[in-house]
């Protein structure tokens, strides 16, 4: 909250509308302005203090993480303003509208997600068996459990009570596949991907490589911007492919995960991108990790352009 200090320098009084804000590492920075008198109302200096707060976020992330050629000092900004942004958004919702927005979200993701590997459910199909518990007459049962279950996921994504850590991984795989007959736990035969060149880490190996991969994440975090963090850790996931099937549809639920956990938005990746999407994803195979970086970057700002804050502009 905002309030009016008073520094006597030289024998002269000053008086400066003054707000103390939490940086993301924990640290406190103050925010001052220089005003006539003590009269004047703090509130009146909302507009200046969000937009000073909003400086210092992104200049935070400016000297904490790395700039590189996707992640250049332009792009962390920009997408430190989008995080800034969305906390923004939360902050202003009704507890209905809240949970309209991320309704809304569930629906969305959970039908691009479902569709990139091939779920036929249209965006109303998902709708009504997310929300009205219902069956969709002609389609494969394990569609509908599938959506059925990934809502599940979702909503543990989006009140933080999913952690980027192998046993939630696990979790995640086992909560999603219920019901639908798919062995749960790491894979226990060899998978392929379908135009993937690459060969998927052998079962025997996958628990090894998985252990590794969390490390890795771990070690990482605080050093990288967490949009690159989850992007790399994507690529290595799909790389992996650890489970008999859902690893896609995990893959994503992780990156989420990731990303709300740090205060981001969590970011769709739409079915009509999904021929570019396998492209990044074939090029991390192949050693180039830049390309998958700026896909998932520029979900993450399509996302939060195009969905949360057109929600915002419309409320009332």
């Amino acid at each position: 909250m905002a309030y009016i200090k008073e520094k006597t320098i030289a024998g002269r009084k000053y008086f400066y509308v003054t707000k103390s804000v939490r940086l993301p590492d924990g640290k406190v920075k103050t925010l001052q302005k220089l005003v006539k008198d003590r009269r004047v109302s703090p509130q009146a200096f909302a507009g200046w203090f969000e937009e000073e707060e909003k400086k210092a976020f992104c200049g935070w992330a400016a000297k904490t993480y790395p700039a590189d050629s996707v992640f250049s000092a332009e792009q962390i900004r920009a997408a430190e303003e989008m995080r800034f942004g969305y906390r923004k958004i939360l902050a202003r919702l009704s507890k209905p509208q809240l949970k309209d927005l991320f309704d809304r979200f569930t629906v969305n993701f959970t039908y691009e997600s479902n569709a990139i590997e091939g779920n036929s459910l249209t965006l109303k199909d998902v709708a009504i068996v997310l929300f009205e518990n219902a069956s969709i007459k002609g389609k494969d049962l394990r569609e509908i459990y599938e959506t059925r279950n990934s809502r599940e996921v979702v909503d543990l994504i989006l009140r933080r009570k999913l952690k980027a850590t192998e046993a939630d991984a696990i979790r995640v795989h086992k909560t999603l596949v219920r019901d639908m007959d798919i062995p749960t736990g790491y894979k226990t035969v060899p998978n392929y991907l379908l135009g993937r060149d690459v060969e998927t880490t052998p079962p025997e190996k996958v628990a090894g490589a998985m252990g590794k991969l969390f490390a890795d994440y771990e070690a990482n975090e605080g050093k990288l911007h967490p949009v690159q963090l989850a992007a790399r850790f994507h690529g290595a996931f799909e790389k992996i492919h650890p489970f008999e099937d859902g690893n896609g549809r995990v893959g994503r639920f992780l990156v989420n995960a990731m990303l709300v956990n740090n205060g981001y938005p969590p970011l769709i990746i739409r079915k009509s991108q999904r021929t570019a999407y396998m492209k990044c994803l074939n090029d991390f195979d192949r050693g180039y990790a830049r390309n998958l970086e700026r896909f998932l970057l520029e979900k993450y700002k399509d996302t939060y352009r195009k969905f949360f804050e057109v929600y915002a502009k419309y409320l009332k």
